[in-house]
């Protein structure tokens, strides 16, 4: 799980990103920086998007099949206090399992979040207040 720096409690944009910090070895920069100075890519994080973007399409028929078997939900996915009380009133404990970024909303409780969710994975990041991910942090896979 990749879990970076909580954003403040905004509402989430299509667009936001994380920053992630890589290591590359002074001849691939090199490359990275030739090909920038010849204007094939914007800077180098144009260049290491597009890198990555290919990478994730070269896979996509194993991230296809492992979403598949494994019922994970791809995207964002909100989880709002209403959506959880009703889990709750009903008996459910929700096993979340997101590739993308899980929400949880700034006005669940931690006990809330405790009494809805059995478990929560999370493949890529997890917004929620650090209140509720410290009462789920022994149900985070």
């Amino acid at each position: 799980m990749l879990d970076l720096v909580d954003k403040p409690k905004a509402a989430i944009r299509v667009g936001d990103t994380e920053k992630v910090t890589i290591n590359l070895g002074f001849v691939d920069l090199g490359h990275i920086d030739l090909l920038v100075s010849e204007s094939v890519y914007a800077n180098r994080s144009d260049f290491i998007r597009t890198a990555v973007r290919n990478q994730i399409a070269r896979h996509g028929e194993v991230t296809r099949q492992s979403v598949a078997r494994k019922g994970v939900e791809l995207g964002l996915r909100r989880y709002d206090k209403a959506e959880l009380e009703a889990a709750r009133a009903s008996g459910i404990r929700l096993d979340i399992r997101v590739l993308g970024l899980a929400s949880i909303a700034p006005d669940v409780s931690p006990e809330l979040a405790r009494d809805a969710i059995a478990s929560i994975e999370v493949m890529g990041s997890l917004q929620a207040t650090p209140d509720v991910k410290a009462a789920l942090a022994d149900r985070l896979l």
